[in-house]
């Protein structure tokens, strides 16, 4: 016996509807299906489907933005190196003499929305003149971001340093419209080093070195293995032994310069290389452009009508 009896809210014979699912919503599969047909039948495509893609289309132009920004406040925290910041880009006024051709992502892979970032410390004292000339040519076949940076290590830096890579640029700002970032630190030290990848590369020292990595990127480097043993036989001549070496080995060196290039018009032959870029720029440093050679005068002539060097000549007053 009930202690207590309540009479029912409600009639007995009611019926009540109640739902299987928390919420109702269409069949996804069976909606596309019906859209397909659709589409194949009128020609159009559904509004909601185009509306989606353009979205994930948004949405994947946006990350790639963030992780270039990620990439480049990696780079400025693993250099942190800004006292003085002039961010740049500058074209060679000439055409490239260079035929090779180049394609970042077959040399370096494919990274997509990641702006790829050549770091470089140098002191001022002895200006890497070979490397502003590879960068002005690098400008002539990427979308290059430059920027020039002073590290506390150096007490003052002169006017021409400064704007060595070319005027401002003005979308600077927007690093994912650019291919390569090329940032030239002016810092004390005992040896020029490079990074490409800013935290998991170990640096590339010497200003040879370093001017091999860059003139890759060009595609440019001799493919037959005779040429390519001379050029970088020329190279280290003209960093060793003209650069670092006394009186009597850069007058043998200017010799050695002189027989070759009276025998072609550059010094791996009919064509343009590095060799001539880093040999040319040796010379320049050390002063000997009058009292060269009547070939090596012709050659330094030839460099500087292709008017890539033009950004070397301001620093050699």
């Amino acid at each position: 016996m009930a202690m207590y009896k309540v009479k029912p809210v409600s009639p007995a014979d009611i019926k009540i509807d109640l739902p299987t699912r928390m919420y109702r919503s269409p069949n996804l599969h069976a909606q596309g299906m019906h859209c397909g047909l659709r589409a194949l039948q009128n020609g159009e495509v559904d509004p909601a489907l185009k509306a989606l893609e353009e979205r994930q289309d948004e949405v994947l132009r946006r990350l790639y933005e963030i992780k270039a920004t990620v990439e480049g406040l990696a780079k400025t925290v693993s250099t942190p190196d800004a006292d003085l910041d002039a961010s740049t880009l500058s074209r060679g006024p000439a055409e490239s003499v260079l035929r090779g051709t180049a394609d970042l992502d077959s040399l370096l892979g494919k990274d997509l929305g990641a702006l790829r970032d050549i770091v470089i410390n140098a002191s001022p004292a002895c200006p890497p003149l070979c490397l502003l000339v590879l960068h002005a040519l690098l400008c002539q076949r990427y979308q290059v971001l430059s920027s020039v940076h002073v590290h506390s290590s150096v007490s003052a830096v002169p006017p021409p340093l400064l704007s060595c890579l070319g005027p401002r640029h003005i979308d600077g700002y927007a690093r994912q419209h650019f291919q390569l970032g090329f940032t030239l630190i002016w810092k004390d030290v005992s040896e020029l080093q490079m990074k490409f990848n800013t935290q998991s590369m170990c640096p590339i020292e010497g200003e040879a070195n370093v001017a091999r990595f860059l003139f890759r990127l060009l595609g440019a480097e001799p493919q037959d293995p005779v040429a390519a043993t001379q050029m970088d036989c020329w190279i280290d001549t003209a960093v060793f032994q003209l650069s670092e070496g006394g009186s009597k080995e850069r007058a043998a060196v200017l010799r050695s310069l002189n027989a070759a290039l009276g025998r072609s018009a550059w010094l791996l032959g009919q064509e343009f290389s590095l060799a001539d870029i880093v040999c040319a720029c040796c010379v320049l440093r050390a002063g000997q452009t009058t009292s060269a050679p009547v070939n090596v005068q012709r050659w330094l002539k030839s460099c500087q009508n292709l008017g890539h060097f033009d950004c070397v000549y301001p620093l050699l007053q």
